[in-house]
């Protein structure tokens, strides 16, 4: 499954050691808005190091995420969790696209800001707008 939206929080990396395999663990919970006619919040999780480090995201990116729903039963209440396995940054190119498109676009030059100095030809300043002369 798949949901688009701009991430608006990132909560702070979980990790730990497991108890029956010794392994270590990283969790990395992160909160995206829709952009819908009512947007709607949602808490999506990235489980494992790996994951967490080949996604890079941050607030206020747009992603497209995909994800996994999982629910498990824990004394008698269920708890439903979203996990990603892939986030994606809006306009990100995909693998093998060259990135000689990524060149900076030509900006402007600024314009130096006034002297204070007036022109040679003109001793005294005019008070009249340019479409009133």
């Amino acid at each position: 499954m798949e949901i688009q939206g701009k991430v608006i929080q990132i909560l702070p990396l979980q990790e730990g050691v497991s108890k029956s395999t010794g392994n270590p663990w990283a969790s990395q919970s992160f909160i995206i808005e829709t952009e819908e006619q009512y947007p709607r919040k949602v808490c999506i999780e990235l489980y494992g190091a790996d994951r967490i480090k080949n996604n890079p995201y941050a607030v206020d990116d747009k992603v497209k995420v995909s994800y996994d729903l999982e629910s498990r039963e824990f004394n008698g209440r269920w708890y439903t969790s979203v996990r990603a396995w892939k986030v994606e940054k809006e306009g990100q190119q995909a693998a093998g696209e060259s990135a000689a498109n990524d060149a900076p676009l030509p900006t402007a030059e600024p314009t130096p800001p006034p002297t204070g100095e007036l022109p040679l030809g003109n001793p005294e300043p005019s008070t009249k707008l340019p479409w009133e002369q």
